[in-house]
């Protein structure tokens, strides 16, 4: 097992990492994780405390973060549509609060992409997807990940380093039960969860799983990166800090391109 890269910084020192599925949530940013036009026609209900919601001007669209400080996920983000407004949700998205905040906005943003492209068009991308699930799946092969297919109609993918994984049930028959799920962390303790519920696009799913392998660093302080794993993090760039700059070797990430959507 390698050495923690991070035991002679302080905590407030502020570095870019990778891989983002350990790199931790990062700052709890509403402006972050939604980029929806507020100053539009989008609506924000956020008190000082508590749950905070956004929603679409249709009302068939909305997405929330109940936060739990006590739970160990620490709440949840949750998105969900339904064909009919305030009628229950045709299909659903959750993730833990401890969900990397960079997975999040990328999704929203896909989000925000499919429901300006059905406002202005006669499809409706948001319930009648066409994207193929294996446009989700197949960067996460070119990426090293691990394929394993099971009888029962699931497949999985597993990181390089073992502390990742996504799950999708291709043969899914029950709308109760999740089309994908996703983690990362110990198996018997993971850091984050993520959760689409059957009928949720193929073409958000594929958003995560870019945003999940993204070469793209993120910014973390050391005291926000999750202990357990951070061993397993590789050092992109330090950019600020209150000590002096880091004396060990800047440790590379794994070779490789990632395909993604172009916006």
């Amino acid at each position: 097992m390698s050495s923690d890269p991070f035991n002679d910084l302080d905590p407030d020192r502020e570095v870019k990492v990778l891989p983002r599925h350990l790199a931790g949530p990062g700052p709890t940013d509403l402006q972050t994780a939604w980029p929806f036009p507020f100053d539009e026609d989008w609506s924000l209900h956020q008190p000082e405390k508590g749950p905070a919601l956004a929603t679409s001007p249709c009302l068939r669209l909305w997405t929330g973060l109940v936060p739990e400080p006590d739970s160990p996920g620490k709440g949840k983000w949750t998105i969900a549509a339904n064909r009919v407004p305030f009628a229950a949700p045709t299909w659903q998205i959750t993730f833990d609060a401890t969900t990397p905040i960079e997975l999040l906005h990328d999704v929203h943003t896909e989000l925000l992409d499919l429901y300006l492209e059905d406002r202005h068009s006669d499809r409706d991308r948001l319930f009648e997807d066409d994207t193929a699930p294996q446009e989700a799946y197949t960067p996460l092969l070119a990426r090293g990940w691990s394929h394993q297919i099971k009888t029962n109609g699931t497949q999985f993918f597993r990181a390089p380093d073992g502390l990742g994984g996504v799950r999708h049930r291709y043969a899914i028959t029950g709308t109760g039960t999740p089309t994908w799920t996703a983690w990362a962390g110990y198996p018997s303790e993971p850091s984050w969860r993520a959760h689409f519920s059957f009928g949720a696009p193929s073409t958000l799913v594929a958003a995560f799983t870019a945003s999940l392998i993204s070469t793209e660093p993120v910014r973390r302080t050391v005291n926000d990166m999750p202990f357990h794993t951070r061993r397993n993090l590789y050092v992109a760039a330090a950019t600020t800090a209150k000590q002096t700059p880091m004396s060990s070797p800047v440790a590379a990430p794994p070779a490789g391109t990632v395909p993604g959507r172009t916006r």
